[in-house]
């Protein structure tokens, strides 16, 4: 799938999780989400954040994890977290705000593609050398958000 703008591809793929030791990731949060109306079903995603960078730095290390956790899995906790992730011109926002129910909403169609891109972003903006995020939504699917990646 097509995610974003200037070539950036999203990629979604159902496999078993293979784990490289030469990944430099870190899961930065897991995403609970609830969905529905007469059926409680929960989401419980999991988030990694890959950076990359030509040299190490002072301490020898790409970045430092705990930043990583501090600054974006807290933006992660505070905007995305245990809350309804909705299109802007959904009619449910009102109702559900009017209910006191948490709503974060969204420009874009809130799929799991368009979650990996607000994280990539945010990682970014918090100047993290930040290469891809991936959102797990079931230990065997997931979605990549890698700007100017191949759609695969």
């Amino acid at each position: 799938r097509t995610a974003g703008a200037g070539g950036a591809r999203g990629r979604r793929r159902n496999v078993a999780p293979a784990r490289s030791a030469s990944t430099c990731g870190h899961r930065t949060a897991r995403l609970r989400r609830e969905a529905g109306h007469a059926v409680d079903v929960r989401l419980d995603a999991v988030a990694e954040v890959e950076v990359r960078t030509e040299s190490l730095d002072d301490r020898h290390m790409v970045c430092d994890f705990s930043d990583i956790k501090r600054k974006i899995k807290g933006w992660i906790d505070r905007e995305l977290d245990h809350k309804m992730i909705l299109h802007r011109d959904d009619p449910l926002i009102g109702p559900l705000r009017e209910l006191g129910e948490p709503v974060y909403v969204s420009d874009e169609n809130p799929t799991v593609e368009h979650v990996a891109r607000l994280i990539f972003e945010k990682t970014r903006d918090h100047g993290f050398p930040v290469v891809r995020v991936t959102v797990w939504e079931t230990p065997t699917s997931f979605a990549t958000y890698q700007p100017g990646a191949a759609q695969g």
